[in-house]
């Protein structure tokens, strides 16, 4: 993962978050050079991003790329998601498996609830999104701030995504290829699935009942 951003962006400021990892993560990630935070606990996808989003924000970034250490995102995809982030005016771009030509086979008891999710997410924000579940991601400065103070710790992806659009964001979507999962595997396996995705569906019924962070 760090080799493919070096090889296409070799300008990037990489930071990795060692979210309470026993394995040699760190010492890997430092030493091919970049930054990393290693967290004392396990805090879990959303505590792990929003670790990412203060430092971004205390640093000053403009421009903050999500990014996956488990091999499915590939960084020559990293220029779609620029594109509406400079140029459209969207404040946060998902890249999407499930839009273009080659879209992205899932495993079916995965893919149903995606589509149930996709369904879901886009009645709640009035906008079609295909990949809820995507964490394949660039956001602008205003987006890194309002994640800095606000950020989802259950079903992060998801609720993000309704949490950006109650609070007046602008949200764009692109086709991205992804590969398969190269290394560790997915904490929701096919027989979770769909318990997974009714707790995802609770918890974005219960976000709409909540007020909208100021931005």
């Amino acid at each position: 993962m760090l080799e493919d951003i070096n090889a296409h962006f070799p300008a990037a400021d990489i930071v990795v978050i060692n979210d309470g990892s026993t394995d040699a993560t760190s010492a890997v990630a430092k030493t091919s050079g970049a930054k990393v935070i290693d967290l004392p606990h396990n805090l879990g996808i959303g505590g792990a991003m929003q670790t990412g989003y203060k430092y971004a924000e205390q640093r000053g970034y403009d421009v903050v790329i999500q990014f996956d250490g488990d091999g499915q995102h590939r960084a020559d995809q990293l220029e779609t998601l620029f594109e509406p982030l400079l140029n459209n005016g969207a404040d946060m771009v998902i890249g999407s498996r499930f839009i273009g030509e080659k879209a992205y086979k899932s495993k079916f008891s995965r893919l149903i609830g995606i589509k149930i999710l996709s369904g879901a997410v886009s009645l709640l924000t009035g906008k079609r999104i295909t990949d809820p579940t995507s964490g394949f991601r660039a956001a602008n400065r205003r987006v890194v701030e309002f994640f800095s103070r606000y950020y989802p710790d259950d079903y992060p992806e998801p609720e993000a995504v309704v949490l950006l659009k109650r609070a007046g964001f602008k949200i764009a979507e692109v086709p991205a290829l992804m590969r398969e999962r190269q290394a560790g595997s997915s904490s929701i396996t096919a027989f979770k699935s769909l318990y997974y995705m009714l707790k995802v569906l609770l918890a974005i019924f219960i976000d709409m009942l909540k007020r909208v962070p100021g931005r």
